[in-house]
C-alpha cells in the first residue's frame, strides 16, 4: 500500500488557511521517512540531533565544531552528562530533565530550549548538538518547537525539514503538546 506525503496544502481548511492537523496525519508523515537513524545527523545547517553516544564522545563532536549541547535527557537516570563533563572543549551545555512519556510535560521548556538553540546558531560558527537517549523523540521534539517559534516553521513543515535528514518518532504526548504550539502560534499567541 503506498502512502503519499502530508502537505501544507493538506492542511488548508475551510477558510483558507493552514489549520494543525491531527495526530493520527502527525504518525502518517513520520511513517514516510527518508531520514537516517545515525547516532547523529545534522537536520539542519548547524543543528545536529543524536544520542546518548554521539553526546558521550566528545572528541567526535570536537571534530564536528559542536560549539553547544542541549541534553533533552539531562540527569541521574537518564544521559547523567552536564557541564562538566564537556569541561576543556569550549562547549556551552544546557539541560533539560525530561522523561519519554506521553505524560511528561514538555512544553514548559518549548521557549528556553529555542531561545539555547538561537544563540548557539547565533555565535559564529556556532553548531548545536540536541540528544536524548535515542535521538528519536525528546530531542526531535525541542528541534521542532524551535523550528516552529524561531523559523516560523508550521508542524507540518518543521516535522517535514527534520524527518527528511533524520527518523524520528516523538511521542503521542509530545506531539498533543506541539500541535498545541502550532495552534497557539498560528493564532498568534506565545507561551513566552
Amino acid at each position: 500500500m503506498r502512502r503519499s506525503r502530508l502537505s501544507l496544502s493538506d492542511q488548508v481548511g475551510e477558510k483558507g488557511r493552514y489549520e494543525t492537523p491531527p495526530t493520527s496525519e502527525l504518525h502518517r508523515l513520520l511513517w514516510i521517512k527518508p531520514g537516517t537513524s545515525g547516532h547523529l545527523d545534522e537536520v539542519r545547517p548547524g543543528i545536529y540531533i543524536g544520542d546518548l553516544y554521539a553526546a558521550k564522545d566528545r572528541t567526535l563532536l570536537q571534530a564536528l565544531n559542536i560549539s553547544h549541547v542541549l541534553n533533552a535527557a539531562h540527569g541521574k537516570f537518564n544521559v547523567n552528562t552536564g557541564a562538566s563533563f564537556y569541561r576543556g572543549t569550549n562547549i556551552t551545555y544546557h539541560g533539560v530533565e525530561a522523561f519519554d512519556m506521553p505524560t511528561f510535560d514538555m512544553s514548559p521548556f518549548f521557549y528556553s530550549a529555542a531561545k539555547f538553540i538561537k544563540s548557539a546558531l547565533s555565535t559564529p560558527g556556532g553548531k548545536v548538538f540536541v540528544h536524548c537517549a535515542m535521538g528519536l523523540s525528546r530531542s526531535a521534539t525541542l528541534v521542532l518547537a524551535y523550528l516552529m517559534i524561531e523559523e516560523k516553521m508550521t508542524l507540518v513543515e518543521a516535522i517535514s525539514a527534520v524527518a527528511q535528514y533524520r527518523n524520528i518518532c516523538p511521542n503521542t504526548g509530545f506531539l498533543e503538546q506541539l500541535r498545541t504550539l502550532d495552534t497557539q502560534l498560528q493564532n498568534g499567541h506565545s507561551a513566552i
